[in-house]
């Protein structure tokens, strides 16, 4: 029994704060799944001043670990590259976009990235902590969102696109997956994944292909190869779309015709879908996915405030006043 005990370590499991039991010479990295909630619990791993307590998300770049920075005494979280991408020059140019883009916007809804280094070959950047779930897993969980949160979070995020579009900088991957909440009470929505930004003022690059998700991606990227500031807009509203009636704008067998569907297929108003929101609400996200970008919102200030317009009228009916 006492050998038994020797052999385990004990572990707190960062979704649930839950107490696993786990053996002692797990390998680094490899994850057990938590007693309670099943999540992923693992032997704490240290990399410089980091301890890389638990894994948070992993993905084609990374992995994301809930962290903890010794020297600061702070929460973090680690994403550490993935070694196969790590050997691979173009992947360690697109994670190093990915740190400068954002450490270069201070906006409250944009993670902050606190460093980017290297320590025995593994690449990692060390960013803001946001570990309350993602507006995908909130739509998943609920099969649709609540219109007052959908309109907080499209306002906040436009504001986010709005700062990276100041510094000439186009995100091109907005999605639910890529807005997370943290721990404030109540969650601030936080804008991640720069690694496809680019800057506003350079062409695209015929060669390069496209990127991006196709259930959101805006329609004059595909046909016409062009992208500006509007296209992030479309992308966002076709994320609160989603989130608003549990179901993506375009549905079609293949990706292919996903992305097909955004540049021939009328948009179906969220209204028709779910007739107790908003007519402003549907308004200002029918305009905001115009086919023509022309049609749509010529700065984020006018998206904004339709948002807010829209959110004031919810608040209105749900509590009176006017």
């Amino acid at each position: 029994m006492s050998e038994n005990k020797k052999s385990l370590k004990m572990v707190t499991c960062g979704r649930c704060a839950t107490k696993n039991f786990i053996p002692s010479d797990l390998p680094a990295f490899e994850t057990q799944p938590c007693n309670k909630c099943g999540g992923p619990v693992m032997i704490t791993v240290k990399l410089r001043q980091y301890e890389l307590r638990g894994v948070i998300a992993s993905g084609g770049m990374g992995t994301v670990f809930r962290s903890f920075d010794v020297n600061l005494n702070r929460e973090v979280a680690v994403k550490l590259m993935k070694p196969e991408m790590a050997a691979d020059p173009l992947q360690v140019e697109a994670f190093k976009r990915e740190a400068r883009a954002c450490a270069g916007l201070n906006h409250s809804n944009i993670i902050h990235i606190y460093g980017f280094d290297e320590d025995e070959g593994q690449k990692y950047l060390v960013m803001e902590l946001a570990d309350n779930g993602t507006f995908d897993g909130r739509i998943e969980d609920n099969g649709r969102v609540d219109e007052l949160l959908v309109l907080d979070v499209g306002i906040k995020i436009a504001s986010a696109l709005d700062c990276a579009n100041r510094h000439g900088l186009l995100h091109l991957d907005i999605k639910p997956g890529n807005i997370l909440f943290n721990n404030d009470e109540p969650p601030e929505p936080k804008l991640v994944d720069f690694g496809l930004a680019q800057s506003a003022e350079s062409a695209r690059d015929p060669n390069a292909g496209l990127f991006g998700t196709p259930y959101y991606i805006a329609p004059e990227r595909i046909s016409l190869g062009t992208e500006d500031f509007r296209s992030d807009m479309y992308s966002l509203a076709g994320t609160l779309y989603h989130a608003l009636i549990g179901q993506v704008p375009f549905e079609a067998p293949t990706v292919n015709d996903v992305a097909l569907a955004h540049v021939e297929q009328p948009l179906r108003p969220p209204i028709e879908s779910l007739p107790e929101i908003q007519e402003k609400t549907n308004e200002a996200i029918i305009t905001a996915m115009a086919k023509n970008p022309d049609d749509r919102y010529q700065s984020y200030d006018q998206f904004i405030m339709e948002l807010t317009a829209a959110r004031s009228h919810l608040l209105i009916k749900k509590y009176g006043g006017g």
